[in-house]
């Protein structure tokens, strides 16, 4: 399993209209072949920050199915307006460490 992990940052006056947004799009996650989980933290020290941290079973669930499917291209229609520049995405995996 991975997570993907999306910092997002919007103009912080468009908050409430953003999580509007992100509510109506937690569906189009939720039901992506190989996604096991999805939620946003919101930052306590930088209110124009979001963390976007959804759980794939592989990296091309993502990029590959997920990116090329038309539920990403909603996902985008409804959040993409607010982004203040491109979400910086990163992949990452679990360590064992015992």
């Amino acid at each position: 399993m991975v997570w993907e992990i999306a910092k997002i940052e919007i103009d912080p006056s468009n908050s409430e209209a953003f999580e509007n947004a992100l509510r109506e799009a937690v569906p189009l996650f939720r039901r992506a072949p190989g996604c096991r989980a999805m939620q946003v933290r919101h930052s306590l020290k930088h209110p124009h920050r979001y963390f976007l941290v959804v759980d794939w079973d592989t990296v091309d669930d993502h990029l590959v199915g997920f990116r090329n499917s038309p539920d990403f291209a909603r996902w985008r229609e409804l959040v993409g307006g607010f982004f203040a520049r491109p979400p910086e995405v990163e992949h990452a995996a679990r360590l064992d460490l015992g």
